[in-house]
Order: C-alpha cells, then sequence, then structure tokens
C-alpha cells in the first residue's frame, strides 16, 4: 500500500474514533477512552451526590477515590474533551433537591432524572444548561411553579415533567423550544394554560401529552393543534374542555375533510357532550389509528367516524348518556367496520341488544361492554366474528344461548360473562374454548356439576378462572394442571365439596371460600414461587393444622381463614407474611399463644382472631410492633393478666374487642391515645391488589373493610362502613376498678361495652360529653352513685343497659333515658322514677303527667298522618321496585350498593327510627330537650 495513502487512512479513522462518545464506564466495543473527566465537573457530581439520600447505594461508584468520573454509573463523557455529556440516573431510588451544582456540567446535552424521589422546584439554572437536547424528569415530587428559562433551552427535542406536583401557568416560553418533538406534561400537578398560541410555533411536534392541565381559557385551541404538521399523537384528557367557550374558528366549521397527521388521540374525562363533534371532526382523519372519548356525556357518535377507515381503537367507556347500542354499531358501520380491532364500552349507558350488526365488524379482536344495560339473547352473528379474541359482557341482562355456532369460538382467549344467564346446566361450548386464557362465569344461574374433564382442558394455560356465585357442586381433582404462573382462581360461593389435592404453585389469588371443602390445608405449602397475595379459605369444614410453609408468601396481604375447624397453635413461619394487612382467623379452634414471629406483621391493618382458644397474655408487642393496626378482635379467648399498656400507641385503632376473655386488672387510663377516636373521619388505607382482572380487585379490597363485631347484643358481619364504627369492647372479663375520667375524651366513640366485669365506683360525670356513642352497656358491674346527668345530652343514644348495678338517685329526664325500656335499669335497688314504676321521695302521687298540648283532635290528626305516610310509602316502594325490575343495570347496581353499604343503612335507620320513638317518649313524659334538634343524623353525615 502507498505509505502517503496509509497515513491519510489512519488519520481519518482516527478522526472518526475520537468524535465519539463513550458510553456508561467506558467504551463496551473495545475503545478506550481518549480523555478522562475534568476535575471541576467530577466535583460537581460529587456536591451533587452529597445532597441526595441514596438509600439502595446506587452512585457507590461516585468516588472522590476513583478520578475517572466518566467510569461512573449513569455518566458518560465525550471522548475528545472529557466534558460530561449525559447524566441518566432514572430509577434509583434518590432522594433530595436537585443541586445547583449540576449548573457546572455545561456541555451537557441529556439530563435524566425521572422515577427518583426528587422534591423541591425545579431549579432555575436548568435553563442556563444550553446544549441540552434531553430533559426528563418525570415522576418525582417536585413542586412550585415550572421555570421560564425552560424557554431558553432551544436545542431540546424531549420534554418530560409528567407526574410530579407543580402548580401556577405552562409559561408561553416553551413557543422557543422550536427543535421540540415530544412534549409530555401528563399530571403534572394543578398547572393551566392560559393562551395556547405558544404551542403553535412548535413545528416539529410529533408528541404532546397534557392531561390534568386546565385549558379551560385556551380559546381556539383546535386551530392550534391543526396548524402542528407532524404531530401524531395527542393526549388531552381531564383538562376541562367543555369549559372553553370558542374550542375552535369559524374557518372550518364546514369542513368535511381534515388533512389532520394525528394518528391517536384521547380526549377522556373532558364532560364532554355530542357538541363535541363539531370540531373533532377536523382533527380525525385516515390516518386516525386511536380515538378515546371515555368519561364523557356523549348520547351517540356521528357517522363521520364510522369512514375513518385506519381506525383500530375505540374507547367510549364511562360514558353517562344512555345510546342504544344497535344504533351505535349503525352509525359505526362503514369502512370502520372493517378495521375496528377493539372497543372499549364498558361502564356506559348502553341499552338494546347485541344486534347482528355486529356481523359488519369482521377485524374486531377485542369487545368489552360489561356494565351496560344490554338485555336480550346474544345474536348468533356475534359468535361469527372470525377474529375475536376477548368478549367481556358481564353485568348485563343478557342470556348467553346454546348453539352450535359456539364451536367457531376455539380462538377466543378470554371470555367474561358474569352475571349473565347461563344456567342451569353447565355450559358444553367451554369445552372448545381450546385457547382460553381468562374465564368468568361467575353468578350466571349454573346448578350443575362440573364436567369431569373439565379441570385438565387448559395445560398451564389459564391465567383467570371466576365460577364464583353459582350453585356448582362435585369435587374438584387438581387445580394445578390448568393454570399458567400468576393465575386467578376463583370458587366462592358454590357447593363444591371433598379435599383440595393439588393447586398450581405460581397462583397469586386464591378464593375458595363458601363452599363444603374439607380435609386439611396442607395444599396451599403447593404454592411455592412466591407470587401469592390474597388467599381465602374462610366458611367450609378444613380442619387440621396449619402447615410450617408460610415463608413462601412473602408478597400475601390478605389471609382469610375463618369459619372452619382448623386447630393447633399458628406456626412460626406466620412471621414471613411481611405484606400482610389482613389476618382473619375467626372462629376456629386454634389455641396456644400467640407466636412471637407474628410482630414482624408490621403491615398488618386487621387483626381478627376472635372466637378461638388462644390464651397468655394480651402481647406487648402488638402495641409495639403493629402501629398500622385499626382493627383489633381477640374476643373470645383465653387470654389472661392485664391489658397492656402498650396498646394504647396504636394511634390508628379504631376497632378495639377484648371481650369475653379472663383479663384482669384496670382499664388502661391511657385508652385516651387513642387518637383516631377522638377525631372525626377514620380508616382511609386500602389495599393494593394487582390483578389480571379489575372487576375482582374490589371483592379483595373489601376484606380490608371487614368484620364480625358484636353489635347491640347480637353478633354482626360489617363490611365496607368500618370507618364509620369506633367501638371499645372489654365486656365478659374480670376487670375490676373504676372507669378512667379521660376514657370521657373519647369524643367520636359510637360503643362502648364494659359489662360483665366487676368494675366500681361511679360513673364518670362528664360521659354525656361522648355525644356521638349509639351504644353505652355498663351492664352487671358493680357501679354506685347516681346516673351523671350530662347522659341526658346524649341525642344519639338508642341502646343503654345500666342494669344490675348499685346505681341510685332519679333517672335524669330526656327524651332519651326515659325511652329505654325498664329492664335496662333493673337490679338498681336505688333507682327511681321513669322509665321505672318506683317513684322517688317527693315526688307527687298524682297519675303520670299529663301530654302538653293536647287536644281532642290530636288523636284523629295523627291517625290521618299515620295513613297517609303508609300509602305514600307504599307507593314510593312500588315505583322503585317497579324501576329496579326493568332496568337491569340499575338493579346490579342497587344490590351491590345495598350489600357494601347495608350496615351503614342500618345504623342510620337504627338512629332515625330511635329519634322518632324518642321523640314520641319525649311527649308522653313531658320531656322536651331542645339540644336534640338536627343531632339525628350527626353521626353518619
Amino acid at each position: 500500500m502507498n505509505r502517503c495513502v496509509f497515513i491519510m487512512f489512519s488519520l481519518l479513522l482516527l478522526t472518526t474514533t475520537t468524535n465519539q462518545s463513550v458510553p456508561v464506564g467506558g467504551d463496551d466495543n473495545g475503545g478506550v477512552n481518549m480523555k478522562k473527566c475534568l476535575d471541576n465537573e467530577g466535583h460537581a457530581l460529587l456536591l451533587f451526590k452529597a445532597h441526595l439520600q441514596d438509600p439502595d447505594d446506587t452512585l457507590s461508584t461516585w468516588t472522590a477515590d476513583q478520578h475517572d468520573c466518566c467510569k461512573w454509573r449513569g455518566v458518560t463523557c465525550s471522548t475528545q474533551t472529557g466534558h460530561v455529556t449525559e447524566l441518566y440516573i432514572s430509577g434509583c431510588g434518590l432522594g433530595g433537591e436537585i443541586s445547583r451544582s449540576l449548573f457546572n456540567l455545561t456541555y451537557l446535552n441529556f439530563l435524566d432524572l425521572s422515577t427518583n424521589s426528587f422534591h423541591g422546584t425545579i431549579p432555575t439554572f436548568i435553563g442556563y444548561l444550553t446544549r441540552l437536547s434531553y430533559l426528563n424528569l418525570d415522576s418525582n415530587n417536585l413542586n412550585g411553579t415550572i421555570p421560564r428559562s425552560l424557554g431558553s433551552l432551544t436545542e431540546l427535542t424531549f420534554l418530560n415533567l409528567n407526574f410530579n406536583s407543580l402548580s401556577g401557568t405552562i409559561p408561553p416560553e416553551f413557543g422557543n423550544l422550536t427543535n421540540l418533538q415530544r412534549l409530555y406534561l401528563n399530571s403534572v400537578g394543578r398547572c393551566r394554560v392560559e393562551k395556547i398560541e405558544w404551542l403553535s410555533h412548535l413545528s416539529h411536534l410529533e408528541e404532546l401529552e397534557m392531561d390534568g392541565i386546565s385549558l379551560a381559557k385556551a380559546e381556539k385551541w383546535v386551530d392550534v393543534i391543526l396548524s402542528l404538521p407532524k404531530l401524531s399523537w395527542l393526549r388531552l384528557r381531564g383538562c376541562e374542555l367543555s369549559q372553553v367557550m370558542y374550542p375552535y374558528s369559524s374557518s372550518f366549521l364546514n369542513s368535511s375533510s381534515s388533512s389532520s397527521s394525528i394518528e391517536s388521540l384521547s380526549l377522556q374525562n373532558n364532560n364532554l357532550t355530542s357538541s363535541m363533534y363539531r370540531w373533532l371532526r377536523p382533527l380525525t382523519s385516515n390516518k386516525l389509528l386511536g380515538l378515546d372519548v371515555s368519561g364523557n356525556m356523549l348520547d351517540g357518535i356521528p357517522k363521520y367516524l364510522g369512514n375513518l377507515c385506519s381506525l383500530e381503537d375505540l374507547s367510549i367507556y364511562n360514558n353517562s348518556a344512555a345510546v342504544k347500542f344497535p344504533d351505535f354499531l349503525n352509525n359505526l358501520s362503514g369502512c370502520t367496520s372493517l378495521s375496528l380491532q377493539s372497543l372499549y364500552a364498558s361502564h356506559s349507558q348502553f341499552t338494546g341488544s347485541l344486534s347482528d350488526e355486529i356481523q359488519k365488524f369482521l377485524s374486531l379482536e377485542s369487545l368489552y361492554l360489561s356494565d351496560n344495560h344490554l338485555n336480550g339473547s346474544i345474536s348468533e352473528k356475534f359468535w361469527e366474528l372470525p377474529r375475536l379474541e376477548t368478549l367481556d359482557v358481564s353485568f348485563n341482562n343478557l342470556t348467553v344461548p346454546s348453539t352450535d355456532h359456539m364451536s367457531s369460538l376455539s380462538y377466543v382467549k378470554e371470555i367474561g360473562l358474569s352475571s349473565s344467564q347461563l344456567g342451569p346446566c353447565f355450559p358444553k361450548w367451554i369445552h372448545t374454548l381450546k385457547s382460553l386464557t381468562l374465564l368468568d362465569i361467575s353468578n350466571t344461574g349454573i346448578s350443575d356439576t362440573t364436567p369431569p374433564d373439565f379441570w385438565d382442558m387448559w395445560p398451564s394455560q389459564l391465567e383467570y378462572l371466576n365460577l364464583s356465585s353459582n350453585n356448582i357442586s362435585g369435587s374438584v381433582p387438581d387445580l394445578s394442571s390448568n393454570f399458567a404462573s400468576g393465575s386467578v382462581i376463583d370458587l366462592s360461593s358454590n357447593r363444591f365439596y371433598g379435599p383440595i389435592p393439588k393447586v398450581s404453585s405460581g397462583l397469586t389469588s386464591l378464593d375458595l371460600s363458601r363452599n363444603k371443602f374439607s380435609g386439611g390445608v396442607s395444599f396451599i405449602c403447593q404454592i411455592v414461587d412466591g407470587l401469592l397475595y390474597f388467599l381465602d379459605l374462610s366458611h367450609n369444614s378444613f380442619i387440621g393444622q396449619l402447615p410450617d410453609c408460610l415463608w413462601h408468601f412473602k408478597q400475601l396481604k390478605v389471609l382469610n381463614l375463618g369459619h372452619n375447624n382448623l386447630f393447633g397453635s399458628l406456626p412460626p413461619s406466620i412471621g414471613s407474611l411481611i405484606q400482610l394487612k389482613v389476618l382473619y382467623l375467626y372462629k376456629n379452634n386454634f389455641f396456644g399463644e400467640l407466636p412471637l414471629s407474628l410482630k414482624n406483621c408490621t403491615s398488618l391493618i386487621s387483626m381478627n382472631l376472635g372466637a378461638n382458644k388462644f390464651s397468655g397474655n394480651v402481647p406487648v408487642w402488638i402495641g409495639e410492633n403493629l402501629s398500622k393496626l385499626y382493627v383489633l378482635i381477640l374476643r373470645s379467648n383465653k387470654f389472661f393478666g392485664t391489658i397492656p399498656q402498650k396498646l394504647c400507641r396504636l394511634a390508628n385503632l379504631q376497632i378495639l374487642d377484648l371481650s369475653m376473655n379472663n383479663l384482669n386488672g384496670t382499664i388502661p387510663s391511657c385508652l385516651s391515645n387513642l387518637t383516631s377516636m377522638l377525631q372525626q373521619g377514620g380508616f382511609s388505607q386500602d389495599v393494593q391488589l394487582n390483578t389480571t382482572y379489575r372487576a375482582y380487585e374490589y371483592k379483595q379490597e373489601t376484606y380490608v373493610d371487614h368484620a364480625m363485631i358484636e353489635w347491640q347484643g347480637d353478633e354482626r358481619e360489617f363490611v365496607s362502613i368500618l370507618k364509620l364504627l369506633k367501638i371499645i369492647d372489654l365486656s365478659s372479663n374480670k376487670l375490676t376498678g373504676q372507669i378512667p375520667h379521660v376514657v370521657t375524651n373519647l369524643s367520636d366513640l359510637v360503643a362502648l361495652n364494659l359489662s360483665r366485669n366487676a368494675l366500681s365506683g361511679e360513673i364518670p360525670q362528664k360521659i354525656g360529653e361522648m355525644k356521638k356513642l349509639l351504644t353505652l352497656d355498663l351492664s352487671r358491674n358493680n357501679f354506685s352513685g347516681g346516673i351523671p346527668s350530662s347522659m341526658s345530652q346524649m341525642s344519639l343514644l338508642n341502646d343503654l343497659d345500666l342494669s344490675y348495678n348499685n346505681l341510685s338517685g332519679r333517672i335524669p329526664s330526656s327524651t332519651q333515658l326515659q325511652s329505654f325500656p325498664p329492664s335496662r335499669y333493673v337490679g338498681n335497688r336505688g333507682l327511681c322514677g321513669p322509665p321505672l314504676n318506683k317513684k322517688c321521695p317527693g315526688d307527687e302521687e298524682s297519675e303520670s303527667p299529663p301530654i302538653i298540648g293536647k287536644s281532642e283532635g290530636d288523636g284523629e290528626e295523627w291517625g290521618w298522618f299515620y295513613i297517609g305516610g303508609g300509602m305514600g310509602f307504599a307507593t314510593g316502594f312500588w315505583i322503585a321496585c317497579g324501576a329496579l325490575l326493568v332496568n337491569r343495570r340499575g338493579r346490579r347496581a342497587f344490590f351491590h350498593f345495598f350489600d357494601s353499604f347495608k350496615d351503614w343503612v342500618y345504623v342510620k335507620v337504627v338512629v332515625f327510627v330511635s329519634s322518632l320513638q324518642k321523640d314520641d317518649q319525649g311527649r308522653r313524659y313531658g320531656a322536651q330537650d331542645p339540644s336534640n334538634k338536627n343531632n339525628v343524623c350527626s353521626f353518619c353525615g
């Protein structure tokens, strides 16, 4: 080779190499760093690190000992100059403020601090790093306003401020970012756009997200969007678009076509009505692939949407206006019917039937129509769709006929028919669903046995199976062969029986509750993949000990073994459940002391160990370690000793039930430290349960707000209203001493039961200040003295028992205290006055006092009042029932609401009826208490 040519070739190769930047830690392709990190920039990075919290030691390589910062994690330098050009430390768990020391990295062109916990404001100095082309501050805790200086970053092509807590106006200086291609301002906080004209300068913009930013004052925003020639992705969800008075100019009012380049458009949750279709048309063209208009108030769709020949995905779920589904399909039946692949229309107001019009949508792969008002029989044409893979028509009023057409569904992967009419026979067409991964046929009226081959039809394939709330019987031979890793199984509320031999090792959720299963529970030891977060075996006939294999379940959040015949001591491995939030072992035969390892379950919110045979002292570590508890139920066991003072540390506690044990000593005065019982409001936590099927999440989260409670003499199961209940029950023990006066400070308490103890002394004089008490039971103790006059102020009290004590004196006069039957005061020889027949010294010998203000016509007036009230009630009742009979969605919503809030309604009705009775009693006794006005509903209001 010619020597000159060789030299020129070598120089060219060297030039090419030195113009490259080195990735993190050097050149992975075998190159070497030509320049080391500059000292001042390395020092700047060390100062940046010094201001941060780094719990995972992610920046462990950032040390002064390692002089070349170009080898530090997340740092990239130019091999030509040695300047730091890129800083990438996303998702490292870092916290603190963004240090000003980064200002010294003047050659930085790439900065990614996303998915950390940075707080404080966005530093103004970032706007002076003018070489930046990429800036990502997504998913932090940044607050304050967006600095106007960011408008100086004219080289930016990418800007992401998503998911922070910013406020104020989006700076109009953003209009200077003329090279910007992607702008993400999604859920940045409480921000707004005053004038949107600046956006029209971003001619290179391809993607724009502004979810949650108020555009209420952004007049003619549609014109601005149309001026962006390259825009293909637009998300304006929750932007108050319905408040814009003039969203467009008059120039395209009569436009019949669109040159818009938008391929994906989301206008979700803007309270838009169908008047939006006038300005939507110019934004839609045959380039549009996806359209989301969910969460609005649309009473239909225009026919021009049926002519979008490229539209693949259409979302119109959570729509609050009634739409006839056949008309909806008809308006989409242009060329859109040939391109549409996914239709998301759940939780809306669709009416009518699944008509034959559906057969035109030959490309349809996914159809979500759950929670609507659809009725009638599903058209046979529906089962002929050649590409359908996902179908969810749950919670409608549909009948699923069993026809030969069902055999064509062999390619379907997900099918949800919950609350449809399938039964009474188990549907045979399920055998044809060879590709199935999700099956929900819960509450479908099936009263049959499962076919013998049902449990091995989908080898290692099913991800979700829900047969709950039917009347299905039979044994369950194998729960392992069908199911893939991470699967969910719900067989609850049926008549399955027999033992469980096998389960899948990779289950995430297993609900076998309310059946007739028997045998041991050692099968749970087969779930070894560590994915299980929900386990409910309650209300069965399981017997035996709880096996010591719970260390597999470090993700478990809900464990319900209640209402079985399990016995033995709790295994030490229960302490491995470090994520457990709900532990429900009610009504079994467990015995022995609680294992010390249970104190490791520091995430516990609700612990119900009642109706067992646990013994020993109430553990001190409950108050020391389980600080998140809001429900603690140890009732009906064999605990002894004193009530530990450490329980008073449970500031979140709302339900404390230690009744029916052998506890002695005094009531701790520190109970006044239970601050949740001192203030309004209550439990607001929930359990985050990630499921593959959203309809299942609610069922699981109700376990967090669930308890079996002794309420006014009856054992009741409360669901979804525990935040309203604040209860202390120490009854049926051997407690002695007086009631601590500080207990009366628990002003938000609704039930206090200290009955069947050996308590003595006087009832605290300030007990009447506990004005939210609905239930007060102090019976069968040794209390003496008089009934405090302050109790006449307890306007909500509807259940009182002071019987069998040593009380004396006159029962204070009030509409409350005289309304209770005499049996609530018996066993107190010294008590006198109404409602007891015993008169107090000095009482007149006359008969019962006259009723104030009663006239001869009163009886007749009250008679007509009751007749009119009864007729009104009957009329309203049948109007409501008639509406429910013809409205499937309304009927389901009503009973769902009733199941979730029946106890809340119960409490309100008890209070209201009780107040009416007391008013009537007050008239009879002449006891008028003005303080009772406007207090009847204060508990639930």
